[in-house]
């Protein structure tokens, strides 16, 4: 069933607050450092001068003048940031204050207002089994406000992820090289392969959502479980130390095998718990990446 509108816009200026007091207190400054412009842009045409590098000349205008000019290239400053979100069915899950699409939400978010704050384009594109929602990046305080409502307005869809087709949907429709904002809890096959293509283009960051039951399970007795996108129903009796210490050994072997597969594609990864607070992990993350790029 859709969200009532109010519910939504009410919800929008909640997250607003957070988001922006969050840049302006906590991550000032942070995300400029890490994210800059990659590589070089035309600027203008200008006289050959000596001393000129002889590869800018640019022989169309030396031709057309009679006289030698050469290209002259700035430092390409601003950003695309492209948000691309798993909305499937078990991003509804969540055993503390918020599930882990409501999580994915106020992480966005976040991200969304730094972008604004450093003058980038930011895009969304929403996704389950297929691409069902893309908004192309644009800059500016109303569509960050647009993209938000978006994400908070989406209903969660029944449907194994494939990150594999999302991917492959940003190379179609972002030609020129962007950030991307893989959010998901990349629970689904091997993707590693569309991971590494992706990145050869693009700067893709896998932000990985999970909440601390997907991590262990509690001894409170016999558990009725459901898969939130295939429906599929198991009972567990969590009394048992030895049923409680596979769940947890399964969940970690999952974990070492995505990172195996970010490793493989070369691909940062920003690590969210729905029982931790985000921004200790972005602020780690822009570290991480701070000190690379030194």
């Amino acid at each position: 069933m859709p969200r009532d509108v109010t519910e939504v816009l009410k919800e929008v200026q909640r997250i607003q607050i957070v988001a922006s007091r969050q840049v302006n207190d906590l991550l000032a400054g942070e995300y400029q450092s890490v994210f800059k412009g990659r590589g070089m842009e035309f600027d203008a045409v200008r006289e050959y001068v000596p001393g000129d590098e002889i590869r800018s000349i640019d022989w169309n205008v030396t031709a057309r003048t009679g006289a030698p000019h050469v290209k002259k290239f700035c430092e390409e400053r601003e950003l695309t940031i492209l948000m691309a979100v798993d909305i499937s069915a078990s991003g509804v899950f969540g055993s503390v204050r918020l599930s882990k699409l409501e999580t994915a939400a106020e992480v966005a978010a976040v991200l969304m207002f730094s972008a604004l704050k450093n003058n980038d384009k930011v895009g969304l594109v929403l996704f389950a089994d297929d691409v069902l929602c893309y908004v192309p990046p644009r800059k500016g305080r109303s569509n960050v406000l647009r993209l938000i409502r978006d994400l908070l307005a989406v209903e969660p869809v029944k449907a194994q992820t494939d990150i594999a087709r999302a991917l492959e949907f940003v190379g179609r429709v972002q030609r020129r090289r962007c950030v991307v904002f893989l959010m998901s809890d990349f629970l689904g096959p091997d993707c590693s392969r569309a991971l590494a293509i992706a990145n050869q283009r693009h700067d893709c960051i896998a932000v990985t959502l999970s909440d601390p039951r997907e991590h262990a399970l509690p001894d409170v007795g016999f558990l009725t479980l459901r898969d939130a996108e295939t429906d599929e129903i198991v009972e567990v009796d969590t009394r048992h130390p030895r049923v409680r210490a596979l769940f947890a050994e399964t969940a970690a072997r999952r974990d070492e095998q995505l990172d195996g597969w970010l490793r493989r594609a070369g691909v940062d990864r920003l690590d969210i718990r729905t029982d931790q607070p985000y921004v200790q992990s972005l602020q780690k993350f822009f570290h991480m990446r701070e000190r690379r790029v030194r």
